[in-house]
């Protein structure tokens, strides 16, 4: 019974002693002052930056490519040379475009004389004139179609002479179903192609030579004339393969040099012959044309002589005279477009073709990059770009030459895409280098830091002192002259590249910020 009635009363005690005592702790260590660093605000200069790192680029670099593709006959630079805008770097061939210009030509001029002459009016003699000037041309046609048949039978003979003189010298059996070669061809397809051409052009010859004799004036030229083509490309791929057969010869006891030297000798001959009779089949061809263009302009002008000029004829020869001079200036324009000029003053940097070489259209040939003329490109991330302004300066370091050589640029244009970048937004950037430099090349990387703002003589406290509530609202704590703190709203301008934060309002020089408090 006195067991159960002290138990309580101890249990009692024991929660009322512990109670003092943890209100006691409590009681004493709320009114123990905190510990705490502050700073004392005060005013300077501020500088805002923003660091990025970029890449050198030419501030141009320009790839350059023919409208329409070509071959090319002169190449003017070599990787490494300076440029200057304007200067010829490659050439095309343009022969067969200047023989359709001197046409062209020729033809606006007789457009415009007929105008001329419609204008006036049409005297007897100017018509006796033309009919003679008709009867000139149709003499002139005639010489160039005996030219032209000339050029074909000497065509024949040159083929022949090359074939059955100088390469049949090394064959058995040339003109029969199966000549033979009379030395052996490392590259037996090489030597079963050479045999089999060999066989194919001797029914070749045949078939031409019978066709000449109904050749004439009269004729069907163009029938001679593509058939003389053809026969030519045949003879002439015939002894390309037999140059390369006869060239891979060497001395053994069946070939001595002087032998392979000759034979070398009559297969160099005969392409000779065969290339130029290719040439002057061409140009009798292209003369043939020309005469029957003549006597075609001279025709028409005779008829226009005899028929008079009414006020329609002559509206309709000046369109011809306006379509004709077109069709200059379009002949001009192509044979422009068979040349690439440099479009800036700089260096090149490739040189994709070589004399000879085929250039395919819209194919990069040349490229060129600005002399001493160069920019960055950087990525800004989005938390700083708005900071970063058209025309703001920034100093720079490139790697190659350390952190003691200081370059200046400025920005001058602002990517208004992003660019995902390790999943943050950024923004390319573009800054121009102020000045030239030498030592500047492209590819190098480069620090920069970019002054997006500055202020002078401004209120600052370090950045650490200030505190962000829920809402946003940006506070300091200050000492007050009696030891208190206090909370103040501050509102808050430029954040210098040491910590620093401007203060707009809220604080002036000379508070107490604490940056630092520890609750004890």
């Amino acid at each position: 019974m006195v067991n159960l009635i002290k138990k309580p009363i101890f249990v009692v005690s024991a929660a009322i002693v512990i109670a003092v005592f943890v209100g006691g702790y409590f009681y004493f260590s709320q009114n123990k002052p905190p510990a705490y660093e502050f700073v004392v605000a005060k005013k300077g200069d501020i500088v805002q930056e923003v660091a990025v790192t970029g890449k050198v680029k030419p501030a141009a670099s320009v790839d350059l490519a023919f409208e329409s593709g070509g071959r090319a006959v002169w190449i003017g630079v070599e990787t490494g040379d300076r440029a200057a805008k304007g200067q010829i770097l490659v050439r095309l061939y343009s022969g067969g475009l200047a023989a359709q210009l001197s046409q062209a030509k020729a033809n606006a001029r007789v457009e415009e004389a007929k105008l001329k002459e419609l204008k006036k009016g049409t005297r007897p003699e100017k018509i006796k004139i033309q009919e003679a000037k008709v009867a000139k041309s149709k003499t002139t046609l005639n010489e160039s179609k005996k030219d032209l048949i000339n050029k074909i039978q000497d065509a024949y003979t040159k083929s022949d002479d090359a074939v059955r003189n100088k390469i049949d010298k090394f064959f058995s059996n040339p003109r029969s179903p199966n000549p033979q070669l009379n030395f052996s061809v490392s590259d037996s397809g090489l030597k079963v192609n050479v045999e089999g051409a060999r066989f194919k052009v001797e029914s070749i010859l045949v078939s031409w030579k019978s066709s000449l004799g109904s050749l004439s004036v009269s004729g069907d030229l163009n029938f001679y004339i593509n058939k003389a083509k053809q026969n030519l490309n045949e003879i002439k791929s015939f002894l390309d393969k037999t140059a390369l057969a006869v060239n891979s010869l060497t001395v053994d006891a069946d070939h001595s040099q002087s032998v392979i030297d000759g034979w070398k000798s009559d297969v160099s001959t005969g392409r000779t012959n065969v290339n130029t009779a290719i040439t002057n089949l061409l140009a009798a061809v292209d003369k043939l044309k020309l005469s029957q263009n003549n006597l075609t302009l001279e025709e028409n002008e005779l008829a226009l002589e005899k028929a008079g000029s009414t006020a329609e004829q002559i509206s309709a020869q000046e369109a011809a005279v306006e379509s004709a001079e077109a069709n200059v200036s379009n002949i001009k324009a192509q044979i422009t477009k068979t040349v690439l000029y440099s479009p800036i003053n700089g260096i090149i940097t490739n040189v994709d073709a070589k004399v000879g070489e085929i250039v395919a259209p819209n194919v990069s040939v040349i490229s060129v990059i600005s002399e001493k003329r160069f920019k960055i490109e950087a990525d800004v991330p989005e938390a700083d770009i708005a900071k970063v302004k058209i025309g703001q300066t920034a100093e720079l370091t490139l790697d190659a030459y350390g952190d003691n050589v200081v370059f200046k640029a400025k920005t001058v244009l602002i990517d208004p895409a992003a660019t995902i970048i390790e999943g943050v937004p950024t923004y390319k950037t573009t800054f121009q280098f102020i000045g030239k430099d030498g030592r500047v090349r492209p590819g190098m990387t480069a620090n920069l830091e970019i002054a997006t703002g500055s202020r002078k003589n401004a209120v600052n406290i370090p950045q650490r002192a200030i505190v962000e509530k829920g809402n946003g609202e940006k506070i300091v704590r200050v000492v007050g002259e009696n030891g208190t703190i206090k909370e103040v709203k501050v509102k808050i301008g430029l954040k210098g590249s040491f910590g620093e934060v401007e203060i707009l309002d809220g604080i002036k020089e000379g508070d107490k910020v604490i940056i630092f408090m520890k609750e004890q």
